[in-house]
């Protein structure tokens, strides 16, 4: 439920959740479904448009695994678009070519799904659940309260007035930029890694003669393009420039734009021509990585990009920010009934506990981003063909590229025997 805050309001719950996005929504369903009592702050506006263009919306098969985990996937899989192959093309040929079905899981197919639907089934569960939810939007986190050496809640402003929330539990659950993290101290000792890049995304018809169904990277010298389809029926351009680029890019005009994608993408030369207009229809990502010593203290936890956050490569922000939620609430709800008991030890071990078993399957997917990272934006000519011959041997071998792509969009399934595959995105809208 929602609920409007008047000055010097004090609300109690189990847990406080700061941040609605994937993952915070991800987390409040499962604690709810769990008995726990939730209050979320979200501080963006709904009746001012809702979530901004550029999210987040690829999730892996792995994703679809936890959203039909929580009970929602049934009620996305119409609006969401499957996504059947990744194909890879270096200097104008193509060196990599990956079919999902090919896999040996039992969710096999990645998806398209725009955020702010994927939000709606997270914030309406289909039934009633044995926990409360009690959201407040728009909320922004101003500080923390606390006791001892203890996050005991958190206190927010909100357009009617100040909010202080009393909660077992706050979790950070709002991203890259976390506000939490910063006030509760565990971004001091943050190791945050610019990469050599930021990304300039926008969207662009789709080009009548590209499958709607597959992800396109394109390569070329040291410049490199994401293209993926889009729900609406676009497609969504990420084009890498150097890093603190944008200033120089601009200078050159739409123009320069406009060849860059065309030299990568000659498919897409015309819909770059005729469909972007403007700089106000791009929106820049500086690309860095986070890594954190510790996702938590004493009353107090981050998950989702605030813990770890990641590139946009392989589009894992969304899908490792479920599973934090997935992983987490089970062991936050036991530890909550055990601590009348415990005296708060059993929360502080199952938050040590999240980290620990978490912090494998995300820091893989880093190491395999930075390789990425690292061979897009090769230059050399040696080097360069050593990448092409790299793709190509991943596309040569069916054992090599489930080696290397499984821990990105299958880290937590384990392979099944045909007869038990499911292809759980098999009715996924066409776009």
């Amino acid at each position: 439920m929602r609920s409007e805050a008047s000055e010097g309001t004090a609300l109690g719950a189990d847990v406080c959740v700061v941040g609605g996005g994937p993952g915070g929504r991800a987390l409040a369903l499962a604690l709810t479904r769990l008995g726990c009592d939730v209050v979320l702050l979200e501080k963006r506006d709904p009746a001012r448009g809702g979530a901004p263009a550029f999210r987040g919306e690829s999730v892996s098969p792995d994703g679809v695994r936890l959203l039909d985990g929580l009970g929602v996937w049934e009620r996305l899989r119409k609006a969401a678009h499957r996504v059947d192959r990744l194909e890879i093309e270096d200097a104008g040929r193509r060196v990599l070519d990956v079919w999902f079905a090919d896999f040996p899981y039992r969710y096999r197919h990645p998806v398209e799904l725009a955020q702010p639907t994927l939000l709606a089934a997270l914030a309406e569960p289909a039934g009633p659940l044995p926990g409360t939810c009690t959201v407040l939007e728009p909320a922004t986190a101003v500080g923390l309260l606390v006791e001892g050496p203890a996050v005991t809640g958190v206190r927010a402003s909100t357009p009617t007035g100040t909010v202080r929330v009393s909660a077992a539990l706050t979790v950070g659950a709002d991203g890259r930029y976390s506000a939490v993290r910063r006030l509760s101290g565990l971004a001091e000792h943050a190791r945050q890694l610019p990469l050599e890049r930021d990304v300039v995304w926008l969207k662009l018809p789709f080009p009548a003669e590209w499958d709607r169904r597959a992800y396109r990277v394109r390569i070329a010298g040291d410049s490199h393009g994401l293209f993926l389809p889009s729900t609406d029926g676009t497609v969504r351009v990420g084009l890498n420039i150097p890093k603190g680029g944008l200033r120089a890019l601009r200078a050159g005009g739409l123009g320069q734009l406009h060849a860059r994608i065309g030299r990568l993408a000659p498919e897409a030369a015309e819909a770059a021509r005729d469909g972007l207009r403007s700089w106000s229809e791009t929106a820049l990502l500086d690309i860095f990585t986070t890594e954190l010593p510790r996702w938590s203290a004493p009353g107090v936890v981050l998950i989702g990009d605030a813990a770890h956050t990641l590139s946009p490569v392989l589009g894992q922000g969304v899908n490792h920010a479920l599973a934090d939620a997935v992983t987490l609430a089970p062991l936050v709800a036991e530890a909550l009934g055990r601590d009348r008991r415990a005296h708060g030890r059993a929360l502080l071990e199952a938050l040590q506990h999240f980290q620990r078993r978490r912090e494998p399957d995300v820091g893989r997917s880093r190491a395999l981003q930075l390789r990425q990272e690292r061979m897009f934006t090769l230059t050399a000519p040696a080097a360069t063909a050593l990448r092409r011959t790299v793709y190509r041997a991943l596309d040569a071998s069916p054992a090599l590229r489930r080696r290397v792509l499984a821990p990105a969009y299958f880290p937590g399934q384990r392979p099944v025997a045909p007869q038990q595959q499911q292809d759980a995105a098999s009715e996924a809208a066409p776009v």
